[in-house]
């Protein structure tokens, strides 16, 4: 640096300040004076706490996300199931009685051929689209249900009757 400023003083001092400034850098920085040995850029070590710190991170989010899509799955079963209800009972106020087993959730689609009044079936259904349980499969529909007219229901996350927490069965008498 004292070199620098000798060599800058002898000059004349007739450059600006920010000729001066540029020049300096250009003398202390060695990758702007050109002679660097092409050898710039990360080393192992940080390269290492980057990914380190990135795997502690990616196991926080995962931790924290993976238990919340399984009871978002149940929650999205119980909405599913609820709707369903509302478009049955919207059938029954229709047509004066629930669809039959063999009729099945269908029913709310297209009007089943035993319907005793066919005219009285709502132009569109009662539903646009009979929704899959979160897991893939049909929800099941049961005539009579445990507690009331009709029961409709999933098998949780294992296909299995049974289980606990998202293994466990959801149905509509026991929401």
């Amino acid at each position: 640096m004292f070199d620098f400023l000798c060599r800058h003083s002898r000059e004349g001092g007739n450059s600006s300040p920010e000729r001066f400034a540029w020049r300096f850098w250009r003398e202390m920085d060695p990758r702007l004076r050109g002679d660097d040995d092409g050898e710039s850029g990360f080393t192992l070590v940080e390269l290492m706490v980057v990914i380190v710190i990135i795997g502690l991170l990616a196991t926080i989010v995962a931790i924290n996300v993976i238990p919340a899509t399984d009871t978002a799955r149940v929650e999205k079963a119980k909405a599913d199931i609820a709707t369903i209800e509302q478009a049955l009972e919207q059938y029954r106020l229709d047509n004066l009685t629930y669809p039959s087993a063999a009729d099945g959730l269908q029913a709310l689609i297209n009007p089943p051929a035993t319907l005793a009044q066919p005219q009285r079936y709502r132009r569109g259904g009662y539903i646009k689209k009979l929704p899959n349980d979160p897991w893939g499969r049909a929800y099941s529909y049961t005539v009579p249900g445990k507690k009331g007219a009709f029961d409709i229901g999933s098998l949780g996350a294992d296909g299995q009757p049974g289980g606990e927490s998202e293994n466990a069965d959801i149905y509509s008498s026991e929401l």
